[in-house]
C-alpha cells in the first residue's frame, strides 16, 4: 500500500468525503466499491448519508491496495478479499481453540499434555512449532498474571 494515504485519525465514524480523502479515491468510487464489495457496508442515515467505521478504512484501503497497486480485476479483488476474510477467520477460530484448550487446563483438566491434543486439526510442522510457542507463552503470561494478582 502506498505510503501517501494519510493516518486514519482516532475517530468513531466517517462521512464519505472523509474516507475518500483518507484512501485517495473519489466518493462515486466508494459507492461503486460498495455494489462490488459485499463485505463493505457503511452504515446509512438520515437521507440516506454513508457513515463508514475504522475498520471499514482498513478495508477500503485493502481494495485500493489490490486494484491500483497490484493490478487486480474487481472479479480478482474481491476473491483475494474474500480469502483474505476467511483466512482471519480461521486465524480467530483457531485462537478460539487453544483459549479453549487454556480454560479447560485453567479448570484443572490435565488431560492436554501437549498443543496437538487441545487442536485437532491437521498443520505443517512450522505451524505446529509455532502454535507449541505461543502455547508456551500464553502459559508463562498466565503464571506471571497469576502472581500479580
Amino acid at each position: 500500500m502506498g505510503n501517501s494515504l494519510p493516518p486514519i485519525p482516532a475517530k468513531r465514524y466517517f462521512t464519505i468525503g472523509e474516507v475518500a480523502d483518507l484512501c485517495g479515491v473519489k466518493p462515486h468510487v466508494l459507492r461503486y466499491w460498495e455494489q462490488e464489495f459485499t463485505q463493505l457496508r457503511p452504515m446509512k442515515r438520515r437521507g440516506n448519508r454513508r457513515y463508514y467505521q475504522h475498520h471499514e478504512v482498513l478495508m477500503i484501503r485493502r481494495i485500493r491496495d489490490l486494484l491500483y497497486d497490484q493490478g487486480f480485476t474487481i472479479s480478482g479483488a474481491r476473491n483475494k478479499l474474500q480469502e483474505l476474510v476467511q483466512g482471519e477467520r480461521d486465524k480467530q477460530r483457531l485462537g478460539d481453540v487453544v483459549l479453549d484448550g487454556m480454560h479447560a487446563l485453567d479448570d484443572g483438566d490435565t488431560s492436554f499434555e501437549r498443543l496437538e491434543d487441545v487442536v485437532t486439526l491437521d498443520y505443517d510442522e512450522a505451524t505446529t512449532q509455532h502454535l507449541l510457542s505461543v502455547r508456551q507463552e500464553l502459559f508463562e503470561i498466565r503464571d506471571m498474571l497469576s502472581e500479580v494478582l
